[in-house]
């Protein structure tokens, strides 16, 4: 007996209307009609639906998109190489996260153990060429309240002195580290306050705990996109 929109609809808790989006989108196979016009679902579309809607969280919402395209085109190996791809990229992303443990580790220890910095400020010119970005992104860092300079009385340039010089440091390699600007004010503001480490610590677990739920969640989408692959009829 054929499923409506609305009986999928429940089976995963959403609306009628994400259904037709879905199937639209080719998330789901298409849908025969009954002589009135009316789709008909099956058990194939209701494990397709379940299938993207635990794909999602782990892979993405697009990535889950064109896994399920490949899947209902027959393309096994293209929905291969995209989950595939997906792991590789949460791989690397959790390198730059130890890496950027590692190199913070060092630059927070300035706060904890050393004296205040002292040297020549930098105008934003050597300052980005010391970091090797552009002054562009010294800017977007001063917009988002991360950094900032003091002004030239006369020529009205920025100038970093040697705290900022050092707030740059750390703002470079938490971005490296593919952290937000709301995750790097605090540990900034932390340092800066109390020389402490608590909230460089907490981003980064925090940063490494995101990493574990994604993998998580892409292991349960696999699971149930593996039983969608082996329960398809031969082309």
């Amino acid at each position: 007996m054929g499923l409506r929109p609305v009986d999928l609809a429940r089976r995963a808790g959403v609306s009628t209307q994400l259904i037709r989006n879905y199937e639209a989108d080719g998330i789901l196979p298409p849908a025969p009609r009954t002589d009135s016009g009316y789709r008909q679902y099956g058990e194939e579309h209701v494990s397709a639906l379940l299938t993207y809607r635990a794909l999602a969280p782990g892979f993405g919402a697009e990535t889950a998109r064109h896994i399920m395209q490949a899947v209902h085109a027959g393309n096994e190996e293209s929905a291969y190489r995209l989950v595939d791809q997906a792991h590789s990229g949460l791989y690397e992303q959790r390198l730059a996260t130890d890496a950027a443990s590692e190199a913070l580790g060092a630059a927070a220890a300035e706060f904890r153990d050393e004296p205040a910095p002292t040297g020549p400020a930098l105008l934003v010119g050597e300052l980005a060429h010391r970091l090797g970005v552009r002054t562009s992104a010294l800017r977007v860092w001063e917009a988002a309240g991360l950094l900032l300079p003091t002004r030239e009385r006369v020529t009205k340039y920025r100038r970093y002195e040697p705290e900022q010089i050092r707030d740059a440091r750390i703002i470079h390699m938490l971005r490296q580290g593919r952290y937000s600007f709301d995750q790097i004010r605090p540990v900034l503001e932390g340092l800066r306050q109390t020389g402490s480490t608590e909230a460089l610590r907490d981003a980064i677990a925090e940063r490494r705990a995101a990493h574990d739920r994604i993998t998580k969640a892409m292991l349960y989408g696999a699971g149930l996109l593996h039983h969608l692959i082996e329960q398809k009829p031969p082309a």
